[in-house]
């Protein structure tokens, strides 16, 4: 049976820049699945009838002055929100009011502080894209200790309390699902999995592929080495260790000798595992500090 929110629960939010079009299906297809939900587009500096299409459906308009960048429209609306649960989706068509409800129904079924709406392998675009969704995910699974099957999915419903503890950390551009995602598994927040079925977008994709790509992977680390920072250091240390190693014994059995080199890459092995330590020790008073509060 699907679990119907209140007027003061729920609040979905709707990035969307120059998705009119979709929107007049998607806002409607919404107050019928969720009726008693509060629903915030937050307008992000569009040149087409995104804000006239929301005035017609009679929704809550929070309009950027300009483009600000899809992380900062899901900050905005955040901070608009009154509901104690925000559900995310995006407005261009891929998501839709049967997908949210899917994801809701299992929010409600657990004690679960955020669940994501995961993509299928087919579903994500084109092959280039899905390789690179494979690597992130892998990659963000390795850095956070917990499987991670879709880093970006722009569908989730969250707990609004702890998604407002973070956004101070959230990027303005379409990094923030990789960024909260990381940062509930790091800080130790129950996320969950809920698979669904992504439609093929209205209009043309406003992520430039690269540029993006290159931010997931900056995001991974930075979250990584703010949360959990011998998970990156460490690795790096034992490589550095092993190359001095590896070339100390080939000059070795070569040249009879022990090479500047080789001790270079010793000691930066040493000072890489010794900035570890020190950030781990770090992190650990920020969130003993965090907990007293």
């Amino acid at each position: 049976m699907d679990a119907e929110p209140t007027a003061t629960e729920l609040s979905i939010i709707l990035p969307a820049l120059n998705e009119g079009d979709s929107l007049r299906s998607l806002i409607p297809s919404l107050k019928q699945a969720f009726p008693q939900a509060e629903i915030i587009v937050v307008d992000d500096g569009s040149t087409d009838l995104t804000a006239d299409v929301c005035r017609q459906h009679d929704c809550t308009l929070v309009s950027n002055p300009y483009r600000m960048g899809n992380g900062a429209a899901i900050k905005r609306g955040a901070r608009a929100a009154r509901g104690e649960v925000l559900a995310m989706l995006d407005a261009d068509g891929q998501h839709s009011a049967a997908d949210l409800q899917r994801v809701w129904n299992r929010y409600c079924s657990a004690d679960l502080d955020m669940v994501v709406g995961a993509r299928s392998g087919r579903d994500q675009a084109s092959l280039f894209r899905r390789i690179g969704n494979f690597v992130f995910n892998r990659l963000a699974s390795w850095m956070t200790g917990q499987r991670i099957p879709d880093l970006t999915s722009g569908l989730r419903v969250v707990n609004a309390s702890r998604f407002r503890e973070f956004l101070h950390l959230l990027p303005n551009g379409f990094s923030y699902p990789t960024t909260s995602t990381m940062a509930f598994f790091r800080s130790g927040y129950t996320v969950a999995y809920e698979p669904i079925d992504v439609l093929r977008r209205a209009g043309k994709s406003h992520l430039k592929i690269w540029r993006e790509g290159a931010r997931f992977m900056v995001i991974i680390f930075k979250i990584g080495a703010l949360y959990s920072p011998l998970k990156l250091f460490l690795p790096i240390s034992v490589f550095l260790f092993l190359s001095a190693t590896a070339l100390y014994a080939y000059t070795f059995i070569t040249e009879s000798r022990f090479t500047n080199m080789s001790a270079l890459l010793y000691m930066t092995s040493l000072l890489t595992f010794l900035i570890g330590i020190v950030s781990e020790q770090i992190t650990s008073l920020m969130f003993a500090r965090r907990e007293r509060q």
